[in-house]
């Protein structure tokens, strides 16, 4: 307390001074409509800034909740796009019934390599968010791979990028299909191959998820062809394809349950096992 009367009286004239210009400026302000307007626009000014500079270091703090928001909703509308109807088959198929077929679940990538022949990939959700062995993956853009193994809260994905990976996968425009492998040399390719010389093809014609998979909903992105070959063992066509995919950089992924894999699957065994 002492010190602060001895600062107050060693330093009287100045805040004498500081004082008596406060209350000069306060009575031009109000005694002058000019100067109280100027006093005025300059505050506003000065707190809009301000407050301009919060809301956006805001905004910037809150862009992790947001992106999540984002990844929740995409999975939703994914979910919801999974579990419709293909308008195109359904005047050829008037009994299908897809609706409810797949659950999915968004997670996000906290590992990624693809410097080697067979990469794999580590997300933040597990066998706590219902995530098992052989679910597809994919992105915005298209598939990112499957599942190979689960923990509690974490799942390792097989990538596309791994020379073990092999996809149902068919060509738009004439539903011939082949399997999508990797053949470990470029991150920005991958192969399809035993697709029948019969197949109408041509560059930049679109692959995407075949009909015949269990894992993935028909139709899924892939990528589109850069190259043609004919193998001269097997006769087939063997397809470069550009992935849509930038597979070295992936944020939020999402992993499909097919809800009616596993009574599919029971199905064919008890057909082909062996009869008593």
């Amino acid at each position: 307390m002492q010190q602060i009367i001895n600062f107050i009286i060693k330093n009287s004239y100045r805040l004498l001074f500081l004082l008596l210009l406060g209350i000069s400026f306060s009575l031009i302000v109000k005694s002058h409509s000019y100067h109280r307007s100027e006093y005025v626009n300059s505050a506003n000014a000065v707190t809009g800034a301000y407050y301009e500079k919060v809301n956006e270091a805001n905004e910037y703090l809150s862009l992790k909740q947001k992106n999540k928001d984002l990844a929740s909703e995409n999975a939703l509308l994914k979910e919801l796009l999974f579990n419709k109807k293909d308008t195109i088959l359904t005047s050829k198929t008037l009994f299908r019934n897809d609706l409810n077929n797949y659950n999915v679940v968004v997670s996000k990538v906290v590992k990624n390599s693809f410097n080697s022949r067979e990469n794999y990939i580590t997300i933040n959700s597990g066998k706590n968010s219902g995530i098992e062995v052989d679910m597809g993956v994919v992105n915005d853009k298209g598939i990112v791979g499957l599942i190979e193994k689960t923990s509690t809260n974490f799942s390792t994905i097989q990538s596309v990028l791994n020379t073990k990976s092999k996809i149902n996968a068919k060509i738009k425009n004439s539903n011939h299909f082949g399997s999508l492998i990797w053949d470990g040399r470029n991150v920005g390719f991958a192969q399809l191959i035993d697709v029948p010389r019969l197949a109408s093809l041509k560059h930049g014609d679109s692959i995407v998820t075949g009909g015949n998979s269990d894992i993935f909903p028909e139709n899924i992105p892939i990528g589109k062809i850069d190259k043609i070959f004919i193998d001269k063992k097997t006769n087939y066509y063997t397809i470069n394809i550009r992935l849509f995919n930038d597979m070295t950089s992936l944020g939020y992924v999402y992993v499909i349950e097919n809800k009616r894999k596993k009574e599919k699957k029971q199905l064919e065994l008890e057909t082909t096992a062996p009869k008593k």
